[in-house]
């Protein structure tokens, strides 16, 4: 056993310095638990914004459906082209939220995201329709251009950027992966009782005062 030095409330107890393996260890264990988690990768959030994109798109068309058709069964519909078109198009507006924050306000900032998104769906629509492979057209409303774009979807593109950014991108950034993370613990306790969860409760109180969750992500303030 190696008896470290050891502080308690009101007086300070000193013991004999351990071997020097006993310290290395004691100095593995600190800087351990200093570790900070890692933001996620860009090709992590960029999964996730494909995702939302994509189950957006099927929740929208649904609705749609409903809503023109009455049709009960909400048949949602998308392309497979849809994670990568949302996925990119998120992560620049991503970059663009980093960039414009501090400069101009909520209102403006969205309307250069629908901008964006106006562009960014034309140029993939054209270049999808090269191959004959394009999903939407939007033909059958009255102000499309060339069936790629529509202005009757202005307001939907606006108010799918205030969300993005409001709820997607910032709650996105926020998020940190923790290597040390064991698969099974959330919030530094094991799923189960016994032995395990006061080493649990240990290994939870890390840096920064995060709790980390079972697959090893944590949301930071």
């Amino acid at each position: 056993m190696c008896q470290l030095p050891v502080e308690r409330e009101g007086e300070r107890v000193n013991t004999r310095q351990g071997p020097p393996h006993c310290l290395e260890q004691t100095g593995m264990v600190t800087m351990a638990t200093a570790m900070t988690p890692e933001p996620l990768t860009a090709l992590s959030r960029w999964y996730l914004y494909a995702i939302h994109g994509y189950f957006c798109e099927v929740m929208f068309t649904a609705a749609w459906e409903f809503v023109v058709n009455c049709n009960w069964k909400f048949p949602g519909v998308t392309s497979v082209w849809a994670l990568f078109i949302y996925g990119t198009c998120i992560l620049i507006v991503e970059r663009m939220y980093l960039c414009l924050r501090g400069r101009c306000n909520v209102l403006l900032r969205c309307i250069i995201y629908t901008l964006w998104t106006y562009l960014w769906e034309f140029g993939t629509g054209l270049l999808l329709r090269q191959f004959n492979a394009c999903p939407w057209d939007y033909s059958e409303f009255k102000y499309n251009f060339m069936g790629l774009i529509t202005a009757e979807y202005a307001v939907p593109w606006f108010c799918a950027s205030f969300i993005v950014e409001r709820l997607v991108i910032r709650n996105t950034l926020r998020l940190r992966f923790d290597e040390g993370a064991e698969p099974g613990r959330t919030g530094g306790q094991p799923d189960g009782g016994g032995r395990g969860g006061r080493g649990g409760g240990r290994r939870g109180r890390g840096a920064r005062g995060v709790a980390t969750n079972a697959n090893g992500y944590v949301k930071v303030d």
